[in-house]
């Protein structure tokens, strides 16, 4: 199955950090990284007292099913050194999200596909659109087309290296 990740993070060399979960997944059994988008700087979301994020999408391959694959992306943020301490959309070290399970629509207390407001974030929709325009979230459209409704002149994509 395929499915979509975001990941963030604005705490200690967020760059860094990203490239050591990308990593780390592509180390993960039932996991194949198939693509991932530039990196790019963004504004906070939901909580502006703090620095920016570094934020990137990454498509993958796996056999894993929605609810065990959430549960490795976390093991991989605990792994990392990621501190949950309950200020919502509060300073990260790592996030990773799951936001797509191909065309799933899911919800549990652990897990809501497609991830909740994903639509509505430049910061998700801009390294997904990077890989893959056409990309549907169900139940809100083709990412490109949301994407065309918000404002994303805050967002910057770093050069390599970053």
């Amino acid at each position: 199955m395929k499915a979509w990740l975001g990941l963030g993070s604005n705490l200690q060399q967020p760059v860094s950090q990203l490239k050591d979960a990308m990593g780390r997944l592509g180390l993960v059994e039932g996991i194949q990284v198939l693509k991932t988008s530039g990196l790019y700087r963004t504004p906070p979301w939901g909580d502006d007292q703090q620095d920016d994020f570094i934020n990137a999408v990454v498509q993958i391959e796996t056999n894993l099913n929605p609810i065990p694959l959430l549960h490795v992306l976390q093991s991989i943020e605990n792994k990392m050194g990621r501190q949950r301490s309950g200020r919502r959309w509060g300073p990260r070290l790592i996030d990773i999200d799951l936001l797509l399970y191909g065309d799933q629509q899911f919800k549990s207390e652990e897990l809501e596909l497609p991830h909740p407001r994903m639509h509505e974030r430049v910061f998700v929709l801009i390294p997904l659109c990077e890989l893959d325009k056409t990309v549907t979230i169900p139940g809100h459209g083709v990412a490109h087309e949301l994407l065309q409704m918000l404002d994303s002149c805050a967002i910057v994509r770093l050069e390599e290296g970053g």
